[in-house]
């Protein structure tokens, strides 16, 4: 696979549902790839990315950046709230926002910069004890209290349980959008976003598929 027969199957996904080209951004999920890896992409003129760990994007993003120009980097990996200050700054959207001690930290922030990155409320719509998230039923009354700071809400994410159908959970992701105001659904991975698609996606985060293995050792 790579990233222009990624980018194929999204333009069919897209048809295929009835939507506008160029309606879903692909996020290139460049965690713990080699930079020869990630550089090739970039090289191929993509412009959005995805990282996991503040640490690996920061050691990584500013010299790219000053290389190929323009590039959007989001993070979508869990964001512990001592690094909220160094995430803002470096990234262009958040779509891991679970939980009140971060949504607070990041109004302080944002209110000192005066900007602040787009933010997407990860939910946990399998109600996953050892996942991060907002449950679903929590999930009205966080977005509330997220406008009440003034944050600029964009939108949902989440990542279904591994294992079963995605669709159920994209499909309750994009109803809970809609009843929230929010266009933004961040959804779907390497394995099912043409699914994701499909029930109104309008970010896909894929890794694997265009970079080829990670290799964690």
């Amino acid at each position: 696979m790579s990233l222009t027969d990624i980018q194929a199957r999204i333009a069919a996904a897209e048809r295929a549902a009835g939507r506008a080209p160029g309606s879903v951004r692909l996020i290139a999920v460049s965690k713990v790839q080699p930079l020869a890896r990630v550089e090739a992409v970039l090289a191929a003129g993509h412009r959005l990315f995805g990282e996991n760990y503040v640490q690996e994007a920061q050691a990584k993003w500013p010299d790219l950046r000053a290389r190929f120009g323009a590039v959007s980097v989001h993070m979508i990996g869990p964001l512990q709230t001592n690094k909220a200050k160094v995430a803002v700054e470096l990234f262009d959207a958040i779509h891991t926002l679970d939980r009140p001690s971060l949504a607070e930290k990041l109004a302080r922030l944002a209110e000192a910069r005066g900007v602040c990155p787009e933010l997407f409320v990860q939910v946990n719509t399998g109600a996953e004890p050892q996942k991060a998230g907002v449950l679903p039923e929590a999930l009205d009354g966080f977005v509330a209290d997220c406008r009440g700071m003034g944050l600029p809400l964009a939108g949902l994410m989440c990542i279904p349980p591994e294992g079963e159908d995605s669709t159920p959970h994209f499909h309750m992701l994009a109803k809970m959008a809609a009843r929230n105001g929010l266009a933004g659904l961040s959804m779907g991975m390497s394995g099912d976003f043409e699914a994701a698609i499909a029930a109104g996606a309008t970010h896909v985060r894929v890794g694997s598929a265009i970079f080829g293995a990670r290799d964690y050792s």
